[in-house]
């Protein structure tokens, strides 16, 4: 995890070092015009990100289902509610490591403490996705897919989504 976790951070550093446009021609293919838009509204490194995401998804099986190639552009897409810089996204990920138990109570604190926000975007972020996608009309399995891409499978048994939250998971983890 803490690899993985370093690995997104490169990336985004490289992101804002060298500030190469998003090809947004591919989410535009799969995006309502609603959802293109919340698209167009997180950071380029969160596009970029979005973007792996979706191509990952695109080499795991013969066929992906429209509402699996939006989930994979917008799962993150919660976190324009409460945006926080490359060291906020850091900091919960070391903290969680060292103090768990903080990082939980951080997490249901004030997001307008710009000390707590990292800690609140990072916990939420999923439900936040699943209102603004929700709130676009996005299709039902979208705003699931997109609200529950960071819980434990286990926990969602035989629910029908669930190979599809499986395959956004695993390329979320990989990208």
């Amino acid at each position: 995890m803490v690899v993985y976790r370093l690995g997104q951070g490169l990336r985004a550093l490289a992101s804002l070092l060298l500030p190469l446009p998003v090809e947004t021609t591919l989410a535009e293919q799969h995006l309502t015009p609603e959802e293109f838009a919340l698209f167009r509204r997180l950071k380029r490194s969160e596009q970029q990100h979005s973007l792996r995401v979706l191509r990952t998804v695109f080499a795991q099986a013969d066929e992906t289902s429209p509402a699996l190639a939006a989930a994979a552009l917008l799962h993150d897409v919660g976190k324009i509610r409460y945006p926080v810089d490359l060291f906020g996204k850091t900091l919960p990920v070391l903290v969680k490591i060292v103090l768990p138990e903080r990082v939980t109570r951080w997490s249901h604190g004030d997001p307008a403490n710009p000390l707590i926000r990292p800690f609140v975007t990072y916990f939420h972020h999923p439900a936040y996705s699943g209102e603004l996608l929700q709130a676009a009309g996005s299709h039902p399995d979208v705003v699931w897919l997109a609200a529950h891409h960071a819980d434990a499978p286990d926990c969602w048994g035989g629910h029908p989504l669930l190979p599809l939250l499986i395959r956004l998971q695993a390329a979320d983890d990989k990208s």
